[in-house]
């Protein structure tokens, strides 16, 4: 009998091949999660009693599929320890990560393309940091809680979080998270909650929260603050809940009429300003809403019953009670609006009655409002057409600040009015036709147009172009033309001899002057307090919380006496008490080999920075330097150097007034960011850094009315705005450069690190040795390193050494770059060029370093590339190309100081402890949206 065949079947070849396929893929897949979780259990302790054996599916807390893949490991509040495995992301199945209320530590793993994860709760442990892949690719996270971690290190909330479309929850409080709020809320359309309370957040919030679907927002008590406005929270018409307090919000609260949902809303602890919205008050559901510690004004709230409302005792009603304010009052908090609500404002206008020592304003007998004056107050904003309803007006002025827009027609009503200053602003359009007699100053408006038939000086009318109306108000009417070229001709008369007799009067002033001072010679500096207290006596506001009008600069070289543009020099000890809290500890921003230095508050909310000296602390060199800094700084001015404000002489104490820099010095930024809570300073915010260091510096060389060596530049003495922008400060050792490329013999001052070899080796100084400084910091901007680092191996020591053998080969330079940047490709060419520019600027021979003129040429374009988004955020700093080179000189040689008031170059800040906690998120989702009692001490 022959052997029997079977017959070939294509299906059973099939289920044969998947049935191998099985064999050698899932066995393994559930071997490979067997493997991860054993680990897991021995990274762990206090585990439950049955995690043992080669199953885990059959583990307490641990779910599988039908392929015992592991799909959710829920251990929530199980006492447990320890750390977690590295590899946890290889569960590729996990869905669900449930460990919250523990106690377990170390660096938490990854999760980076777990595509299956939905839900991850870690709130209420140790982890001390998480890594930078740690949300990449988790494209269906809905719900994700890392709050009261409070031993993380700092960490950025990163831009990869978008790849979580499907988020609904993200609660990360007192996480120690820093940086700025990242601007992805648009890839969220289903998120309801965002909790980031107790963090190190700054900056504003993002724009992309306009129409987000967010319902709980709590973004309260960051230790630095939140800033800017919170206009984007009317537009987020789904909120029920808004925490925003304890933060550094500014401006007014928005139209909320949209919020109908709203029923807490806690705001105190900020720098509003400005009235109560009628539309926050008359929200249905609002139960509960915190006003207190703002500077709120305008007539006193009136709420719903059942509303809880705290005002507190900061605010500025006009009443005490609910009710209108007085008509002027109205009108005045009208234009402080349209100017948004400037601070010094709001903390000295209180009450109903303007007349009652309101700053800026005078009134009359009748009381009356009949003078405005707001010169030199650096508002923005637009001229209000309210001013039109202070119809006893005289005089307005609003000359050297930052409006824009037009001038409104509506002035024109003011029969009473005189004079109207407006000049050195940003206005535009044409010039309303004011009636004769009324003195207009316009000059200083680059775009603001001008007709030349107004009558008394007036500028043109909107409705007509220029030349086209006479003074009787007929249009092309032969009697009506000849009398307008009558009445130009009387005028440019009377302009002429008036322009005669002006220039007699400073010639003779001049002349004055001049014998005045070969007479008496410099004014000496006060010795005692009671000269002091003569010298600075108290006068008109001028924006610097009354320190008095112009007084003549004390300096110790022959030069001409300058005039002092900011205000007083010198400054009585009675005022600097009274601002610094009579120089409290709680004051105190920092210490210096020569002092400390103090944080005040002027009467208009103005911060300054005080250095306050002893002589027998500061001996022979620190007298010098006092002196150096009074001298240099009362001649210059420049928005990229920082301002002296005044000075004091006391018995044996010796102070100085800075502005005050609220967000320290570049050093700190570069070099300890983590320990003071900044975020890694990005390309744009360092290439901009040093264009304004560049041009600080350019005007100290050449641009001043007489030139300057720094001598000590590095990044301690380079102070940051809240506006991220650099100032140049501490002049102590800043001499007076010579005339041509003639070098001066002075003693060795600096720093080891900075000093130009020349200037090392033989005590001789020229511009050049500054132009060697300054390449070292750009160097430092580039590599995140200091210019001496003794912890580095000894051939990286020396920062100008281990750079120079960098810019041997292009393709070293992208090892060198400080990791924080991780730049693209047309970045890393930007670099490259900065980094060719610090190798010119520290050559060895001074003549083959650049001058910072050229600096600042090559920086300028670079900056041009990361031109800001927002017009406010690029008001006054970028460069016009189409200016010729002249114009740019002009422009460069006008800059001012900028409005933000900074501080010394020896700031030690110190990051104010926080430990509140609030409720963690319930471990099942069904809960996981219920409003629950919060527990941070509202």
């Amino acid at each position: 009998m022959g052997e029997r065949k079977i017959p070939f079947s294509p299906s059973l070849l099939i289920i044969s091949s998947f049935f191998f396929i099985f064999l050698r893929l899932f066995p393994s897949a559930v071997a490979d999660d067997a493997a991860i979780m054993k680990k897991l259990a021995a990274n762990l302790k206090s585990t439950p009693t049955d995690w043992t054996g080669s199953d885990p599916c059959s583990w307490t807390g641990i779910k599988c599929d039908n392929s015992n893949r592991v799909t959710a490991i829920n251990l929530a509040s199980k006492s447990l320890s320890g750390t977690l495995t590295p590899d946890l992301n290889q569960l590729t199945q996990l869905q669900t990560l449930a460990l919250q209320n523990n106690g377990i530590g170390g660096s938490l793993p990854t999760l980076a393309n777990l595509t299956n994860l939905q839900e991850v709760y870690l709130d209420n442990n140790n982890f001390t940091s998480i890594p930078s892949t740690f949300f990449t690719g988790l494209t269906n996270l809905q719900n994700l809680s890392i709050s009261q971690n409070i031993n993380l290190e700092p960490w950025l909330i990163p831009a990869s979080l978008a790849d979580s479309s499907s988020l609904v929850y993200f609660y990360a409080s007192n996480a120690n998270a820093v940086g700025t709020i990242v601007d992805i809320f648009g890839s969220f359309p289903n998120l309801q909650s965002l909790r980031l309370s107790y963090n190190n957040l700054t900056g504003s919030l993002p724009k992309s929260f306009a129409g987000s679907g967010i319902r709980n927002l709590w973004l309260n008590n960051q230790v630095l603050g939140l800033s800017g406005p919170i206009d984007v929270i009317g537009t987020m018409t789904q909120l029920s809940q808004v925490w925003l307090h304890q933060n550094a919000f500014t401006g007014s609260i928005p139209d909320l009429s949209n919020c109908t949902t709203l029923f807490d809303l806690q705001l105190r602890g900020n720098q509003f300003t400005g009235v109560i919205p009628s539309s926050l008050m008359s929200l249905s559901h609002l139960v509960n809403v915190s006003l207190d510690n703002n500077n709120f004004q305008g007539p006193y709230p009136s709420f719903g019953t059942g509303v809880l409302v705290t005002l507190g005792t900061t605010n500025n009603f006009c009443n005490s009670k609910p009710g209108p304010c007085a008509p002027q009052v109205t009108t005045l908090l009208a234009i402080a609006g349209d100017l948004g609500y400037p601070m010094n404002l709001a903390t000295s206008w209180g009450g109903n009655d303007p007349c009652q020592g309101w700053t800026f304003i005078t009134c009359d007998a009748q009381k009356n409002v009949t003078i405005v004056n707001f010169a030199k107050q650096h508002f923005t904003g637009t001229i209000s057409p309210y001013f039109a309803n202070l119809t006893s007006l005289k005089s307005l002025l609003l000359n050297d600040n930052n409006l824009s827009g037009p001038i409104p027609a509506t002035l024109t009503s003011l029969i009473q009015l005189q004079t109207l200053d407006v000049s050195n602003n940003n206005l535009s359009g044409l010039v309303p036709v004011f009636p004769a007699g009324v003195t207009l100053k316009l000059t200083g408006n680059k775009f603001l147009g001008s007709n030349s038939t107004s009558g008394g000086g007036g500028g043109g009318s909107p409705e007509s172009s220029p030349g086209s109306r006479s003074p009787t108000g007929n249009n092309n009417s032969t009697s009506g033309g000849a009398k307008s070229s009558h009445g130009r001709s009387g005028l440019i008369a009377g302009v002429v001899v008036a322009a005669v007799i002006f220039m007699g009067v400073v010639a003779f002033v001049i002349c004055y002057a001049k014998k005045r001072k070969q007479k008496t010679g410099l004014v000496p500096l006060p010795q005692n307090e009671k000269e002091m207290g003569k010298n600075g006596a108290v006068g008109p506001s001028n924006g610097y919380g009354g320190f008095g009008s112009e007084l003549q600069s004390q300096s110790s070289d022959t030069s001409e006496v300058q005039v002092f543009d900011g205000g007083n020099v010198a400054i009585s000890i009675q005022v600097l008490r009274e601002v610094t809290n009579n120089f409290s500890e709680e004051n105190i921003l920092g210490r210096g080999g020569f002092g400390v230095v103090y944080k005040g508050v002027l009467h208009d909310g103005t911060q300054i920075a005080v250095k306050r000296m002893e002589c027998a602390a500061m001996g022979t060199k620190g007298m010098n330097e006092f002196q150096a800094e009074i001298a240099v700084l009362t001649k210059v001015r420049h928005r990229h150097l920082v301002a002296l404000l005044g000075f004091c002489v006391n018995g044996n104490e010796r102070l100085l007034v800075y502005e005050y820099m609220p967000q320290g010095t570049l050093g700190e930024h570069l070099f300890d960011c983590n320990a003071n809570g900044y975020p890694p300073l990005t390309w744009k915010q360092r290439v901009t850094i040093a264009l304004d260091v560049a041009r600080g510096v350019e005007y100290l060389h050449g641009l001043a009315q007489q030139s300057f060596i720094h001598r000590d530049l590095k990044p301690s003495n380079i102070l940051i705005g809240d506006d991220m922008r650099a100032k140049v400060s501490d002049f102590g050792l800043v001499k007076n450069a010579p005339d041509g490329k003639f070098s001066i013999e002075t003693r060795l001052a600096g720093t080891f690190g900075y000093l130009a070899p020349e200037y090392a080796a033989t005590g001789r100084v020229t511009t050049k040795v500054d132009v060697y400084a300054y390449g070292v910091v750009l160097m430092e901007l580039i590599t995140g390193r200091k210019a001496l680092d003794e912890t580095m191996p000894d051939d990286r020591t020396h920062l100008v050494t281990w750079f120079r053998r960098v810019l041997i080969n292009k393709d070293n330079i992208g090892k060198a770059i400080d990791p924080s940047l991780d730049p693209d490709d047309e970045t890393f060419e930007y670099i490259c060029k900065v980094a060719e520019l610090a190798g010119h600027c520290t050559a060895r021979e001074p003549s083959q370093r650049p001058d910072m003129g050229h600096a600042v040429n090559i920086l300028a374009p670079l900056v041009e590339q990361w031109k800001p988004s927002s017009h406010h955020e690029g008001d006054g700093y970028g460069i016009d190309l189409h200016l010729s080179l002249p114009q740019v000189l002009e422009q460069w040689q006008s800059e001012g100081t900028s409005t933000t008031v900074g501080g010394d170059s020896f700031y030690n800040r110190s990051i104010m402890s926080h430990g509140n906690t609030q409720s963690s998120i319930p471990p099942q989702p069904s809960s996981f949206g219920d409003t629950f009692k919060s527990t941070d001490g509202r």
